[in-house]
């Protein structure tokens, strides 16, 4: 049974920043895209971030990340990153990381972890 778990979330001010760690035990999706995705209170989950297994390609959705979040991967590791700077309120959600099946789609999840919490405050 593959697992992901996440973590690195926490509490922060406006302006801070923070790294959320996402690792995969039990096998591995070092050939996988790889994706972060979040969900505010009251709203959908949505898919802001990707990555190719060989870190070729990253797409943003920019109106999300607006330039301050980047996403990385170990695959030695197993292990996916999103550093996130000048954190803002609206960027309070629940983070959840997840394995995307070969279309490479943030609609094509075949393994979500369980999630960390992410809260910005003033």
């Amino acid at each position: 049974q593959v697992q992901l778990v996440e973590s690195g979330g926490g509490s922060v001010q406006v302006g801070g920043s923070l790294t959320l760690s996402c690792a995969a035990s039990g096998s591995t999706y070092s050939g996988n895209c790889l994706a972060w995705f979040r969900q505010a209170p009251g709203k959908e989950r949505e898919g802001f971030a990707l990555i190719n297994a060989p870190s070729t390609i990253k797409y943003y959705e920019e109106h999300m990340v607006k330039g301050r979040f980047v996403i990385s991967r170990d695959n030695p590791d197993n292990t996916l990153y999103l550093r996130m700077n000048n954190l803002q309120p609206e960027d309070t959600a629940m983070y959840y990381c997840g394995a995307l099946d070969t279309a490479c789609s943030f609609a094509r999840v075949i393994s979500w972890g369980q999630g960390t919490q992410v809260t910005v405050s003033s």
